[in-house]
């Protein structure tokens, strides 16, 4: 594997994804990898065996307990309490049909029950805490037991979730609680359930796990509709591993050290950051920080205290946490110790952002640290395509992973992209409808992005990510929108102080813009909006003055109708999740803010504009 060692930037280990180009009568284009997929084992238990026995006391999982103090776990002592824990399962009569649901965020208690679950060949369904402690009418909770029916629901802290509990509660339902148990509602605390005697039946079931047995549901974002239960087998799990080594070359050179808060409800999180650890006999510190204010310090405290070798995050949380990065040494220190490499995903990360990572880790280590970024989805476990030379810019995708075959698929002016390999998902559970819709004649998945050529004479200069196919609209004059590219500009033109923009203008005379703000940064405009509301901001002179020179900066980079934003209006209410105007992941979905915002969409095409909307003034 070759080293990456770029003048000015600490040498790291990747793997090298050289592709190979088809081109098809049609223009249809396939892309598939030079180097076959390494060997993989049957099951993600088969990893935690071998580190069990040839590493035993290596700390396998880590995280703050309910004192504030680090709770370790060895994977010897993970391997017994995962053979516990699977045959409390299989007494407790759970299978594919009643399978276990897991309500509570990332913990130790979390991952050894998903290991034991594993272990007894039972699927498992990490839902994201929001459905239960955000959602007032918890709908999509009630929406995801009926879909799944388990048979038992975990949560680590019992209180939290008495109202969720008490929504989907039945009698067909267990409740397995770690601590402060739901009065008046019967539970099994996890401490008595790991301890149940493992036999010879937990074996029996570990043995007739197959790669094609269910390992977990993992649910869409649900940013067109009701999420849905992406099924996750062993196989997309375990040969995924085999993907991440073949690009991450240094994972080999030593065990993998991580601070890691991405939740594991989703892929990111659950599969590929766990997993790396579990398949790479590594070790997970579970940050109980998040991209907020507060949960920042959190994130800051435990890099203090551990210096991760690599560190995925999105790219929100590489913004906060470069604020403290510049001003705090011993943070600086200890983050860049070890660290081969950074990784961002979900969204682009912002120019001012990685230009301080940069300038930073010149500070700490005398030169640049590798950021990269790759591609992947719920239904693909999650990695397709990485970048495996240093990113200069955002939206690059890199190359396929050994396995994985992409098709292009000219759409317009768009090229739609289609995956095949066995780390793509067999479908949906309990919708096959759904799973017939996602797959065409050859068996790609169609994953609704565009891709496009870096360069389009040489293809292992890589791809980058060209949008959603299906969110680009025509104007009344017929024009196309790019709605990507423009909403891109959008909140590049508009930050640090926007973290979201809903694009407008379908069979309309121009663009309009939705923008919601980061709260946070705008406080930060002027002393007097410190404490400022969100409607006060969204209404604040200083703030709207701000704007309206933003606006206009952008509009005089426009070249047409196709890519000016004529009109804008920011929001003065953060978007609902109950309105389903967010999804469990932060992402926006721009079809429910436009329909439970409507009136404010009439504004931006009204004559006159009302007082509230901002009208870019394009001058020459």
């Amino acid at each position: 594997m070759p080293l990456v060692d770029v003048p000015g930037m600490r040498p790291v280990r990747m793997g090298d994804l050289a592709a190979e180009l088809e081109k098809r009568a049609d223009g249809t284009l396939l892309i598939r990898p030079r180097a076959r997929l390494d060997a993989y084992p049957r099951s993600m238990i088969d990893f935690l065996r071998h580190w069990a026995r040839t590493e035993p006391d290596r700390v396998f999982l880590a995280d703050r307990g309910p004192q504030g103090e680090w709770r370790r776990v060895t994977y010897a002592q993970a391997l017994a309490k995962a053979r516990s824990l699977a045959q409390f399962l299989i007494d407790s009569g759970l299978s594919a049909e009643r399978p276990l649901m897991i309500l509570s965020g990332n913990s130790v208690e979390h991952g050894l029950l998903a290991l034991g679950a594993m272990m007894a060949g039972i699927p498992f369904a990490p839902l994201s805490p929001a459905y239960s402690l955000v959602s007032t009418d918890h709908q999509k909770l009630r929406y995801l037991v009926k879909l799944l029916t388990p048979g038992m629901v975990f949560v680590a802290e019992g209180e939290p979730f008495d109202r969720a509990l008490r929504a989907i509660w039945s009698e067909d339902i267990s409740l397995l609680v770690a601590r402060n148990a739901v009065p008046d509602l019967p539970a099994t605390m996890f401490d008595c359930a790991a301890a149940t005697e493992a036999t010879e039946v937990v074996e029996a079931a570990d043995a007739a796990v197959t790669p094609d047995t269910v390992s977990k549901f993992l649910f869409t974002s649900g940013s067109t509709g009701m999420p849905k239960a992406v099924i996750n087998t062993q196989r997309m799990m375990t040969c995924n591993q085999a993907m991440i080594a073949s690009a991450l070359a240094f994972l080999k050179d030593e065990p993998p050290v991580m601070v890691d808060w991405l939740p594991w409800n989703h892929t990111a999180g659950g599969n590929h950051n766990f997993g790396i650890t579990l398949a790479n006999g590594g070790t997970l510190h579970i940050d109980d920080g998040a991209p907020t204010p507060a949960g920042i310090l959190k994130t800051v405290r435990n890099l203090e205290e551990v210096s991760p070798t690599l560190y995925f995050n999105v790219p929100k949380g590489y913004e906060m946490l470069l604020g403290h990065l510049e001003g705090n040494d011993r943070l600086r220190e200890s983050f860049f110790a070890r660290l081969n490499l950074m990784q961002y995903a979900g969204a682009g990360l912002a120019q001012h952002v990685w230009d301080g990572l940069e300038r930073i880790a010149r500070q700490a280590t005398g030169g640049r640290v590798m950021i990269i970024t790759g591609y992947g989805s719920t239904e693909t476990a999650p990695f397709a395509s990485t970048t495996t030379w240093a990113v200069e810019r955002p939206g690059e995708v890199g190359l396929p992973a050994p396995g994985v075959e992409l098709k292009l698929v000219p759409d317009g002016d768009k090229l739609e992209l289609r995956l095949r390999g066995p780390n793509v998902t067999p479908g949906y559970w309990r919708q096959p409808d759904k799973t017939a819709e996602c797959f065409d004649e050859e068996g790609f998945y169609r994953i609704g992005d565009a891709l496009k050529f870096v360069d389009p004479a040489d293809v292992n200069k890589g791809l980058l990510f060209d949008g959603r196919v299906s969110e680009d609209f025509k104007l009344s004059t017929g024009t196309w929108v790019n709605l990507a590219a423009v909403k891109g500009a959008v909140i590049r033109a508009f930050a640090p102080y926007v973290r979201e923009a809903v694009l407008t203008g379908l069979d309309r005379n121009h663009i309009g813009a939705m923008l919601f703000l980061d709260v946070d940064a705008a406080r930060r405009i002027a002393p007097e909006l410190a404490t400022a509301s969100e409607r006060d901001l969204a209404h604040s002179p200083v703030l709207r003055n701000l704007f309206q020179e933003r606006l206009d900066a952008l509009a005089k980079t426009s070249t047409g109708s196709a890519n000016l934003v004529a009109r804008a209006v920011i929001l003065d209410t953060p978007p609902s999740m109950d309105r389903s105007e967010i999804t469990d992941k932060g992402s926006i979905n721009q079809r429910a803010v436009i329909t439970t915002r409507a009136a404010l969409v009439e504004d931006l095409y009204a004559e006159p504009p009302p007082p509230h909307i901002l009208v870019a003034r394009k001058t020459a």
